[in-house]
C-alpha cells in the first residue's frame, strides 16, 4: 500500500496547518489576502482529493477520528436527551447511547453507537464495539418508545460487535438475533442512520427500519476490509483489494437497494464540517419521518418486513 492511499488527507492538513498560524499574526491586508488565497487553495484541494476516493480511502474517511458521533448529532439535532442506562440483567454498556429527547417539537427515542474522542474515553465506550447488554439495552428503550408510540431513530457506527469470550457466554449471538426479530415488528416508525462504520452484526442489532439512510462518505458491510483480506488471502494488506470487492460504500449500498438514501456531507467529509453534516442530516430525517409516520403500524411493519425480505439474490450454482 503506498503512503499516499493512506494519508490521501496530508495535503489538507498542511493547508489547513498555514491557515491556523495565520492567526498568530496581527490582521491587515496582507494576512488577510493570504488567508483568502489559502482557503481557495484548501478548497480546491479538496474537491479534486474528494471528487475521487477509493473504496478503502472511504473506509479511512467513515472512521476518521474528528468525525461526529452519535453524542455529537445528540447536541446538534435534538433538545432536552435524556439518557437511559442498563439493560436492566447484567450492566451499562457504554458502546450504545440510548434515550428520548425532541427532535423539532416530537418525542422520540434516539439510539446509537459511540466510540469516544480521547484514549480514555475510547476505553470507556469500547472503541463502539458493544456486548450483549448494550443490544438489550437498545431493545429496552426501543421497546418504551413503541410502548408510547414515539418514532426510533437509530445512529449505527461499530467497526463490529464486541467479539470477547465475556461477550459470547452472555450471548452475543442471540442479542443480536433478539432485535433483528424485535425491530422488524415494531410497531414505531424506525429510521437507521449509518453516520460512519456500519460494521457486520454490531451494526444491524440497531439496523432494521422502514428507512436506511447512509452519510456519503459512511460504510457498510458485512466485514471489515482487514478481515475480509485476512480470510480470503490470509493477508490483512489486501485491504485495499477487499475494500472494492465487498462494495461496502454509499453509491454500491444505493446501487443494489440495501440503503433507501444517501444523506451528502460537505466537501472533505462531515469531520471537516460537523455543523453541516447535522443540518443535512437532519432535513433527511424529517423527510424520512414524513413517509412512514402516517402509515398505520400493521402497514408499516409489513411494508418494513417486504423491504427486508427483498435485500439479496440466491444464484444457482452449476454442478460441477
Amino acid at each position: 500500500m503506498c503512503p499516499q492511499e493512506e494519508d490521501f488527507e496530508a495535503p489538507i492538513r498542511e493547508l489547513l496547518t498555514q491557515i491556523e498560524a495565520l492567526n498568530g499574526f496581527r490582521p491587515n491586508a496582507e494576512t488577510r489576502l493570504r488567508r483568502m488565497k489559502l482557503t481557495e487553495k484548501l478548497q480546491e484541494t479538496r474537491g479534486r482529493i474528494y471528487a475521487d476516493l477509493s473504496p478503502w480511502q472511504r473506509c479511512l474517511v467513515a472512521r476518521h477520528p474528528d468525525r461526529p458521533y452519535t453524542l455529537d448529532y445528540v447536541r446538534f439535532l435534538f433538545q432536552d436527551f435524556l439518557e437511559l442506562h442498563g439493560d436492566r440483567r447484567f450492566a451499562d454498556d457504554h458502546a450504545i447511547v440510548a434515550g428520548f429527547a425532541s427532535f423539532h417539537g416530537e418525542p422520540v427515542c434516539v439510539v446509537g453507537h459511540q466510540k469516544g474522542r480521547s484514549t480514555k474515553d475510547r476505553i470507556h465506550r469500547n472503541f463502539g464495539c458493544a456486548r450483549p447488554e448494550g443490544y438489550r439495552k437498545a431493545l429496552r428503550v426501543m421497546k418504551l418508545a413503541e410502548k408510547f408510540g414515539r418514532p426510533v431513530l437509530t445512529f449505527v457506527d461499530t467497526p463490529g460487535a464486541y467479539p470477547g469470550v465475556d461477550a459470547e457466554e452472555r450471548g452475543q449471538a442471540e442479542a443480536i438475533a433478539r432485535n433483528l426479530l424485535e425491530m422488524a415488528r415494531l410497531r414505531a416508525p424506525v429510521i437507521v442512520t449509518i453516520i460512519g462504520e456500519g460494521g457486520s452484526g454490531g451494526a444491524l442489532g440497531i439496523g432494521v427500519g422502514d428507512r436506511v439512510l447512509i452519510q456519503e462518505y459512511a460504510t457498510y458491510s458485512v466485514i471489515s476490509p482487514e478481515g475480509c483480506a485476512s480470510i480470503l488471502w490470509r493477508d490483512a494488506e489486501k485491504k485495499k483489494e477487499a475494500a472494492s470487492a465487498l462494495r461496502l460504500t454509499a453509491p454500491d449500498l444505493l446501487e443494489m437497494g440495501l440503503v433507501d438514501a444517501i444523506v451528502p456531507e460537505a466537501l472533505g467529509g462531515a469531520h471537516a464540517d460537523p455543523h453541516g453534516a447535522a443540518l443535512r442530516l437532519d432535513e433527511h430525517l424529517r423527510r424520512a419521518l414524513n413517509e412512514v409516520r402516517p402509515l398505520d403500524p400493521e402497514e408499516r411493519v409489513r411494508l418494513r418486513y417486504e423491504k427486508f425480505r427483498r435485500m439479496g439474490a440466491c444464484v444457482a450454482v452449476p454442478a460441477p
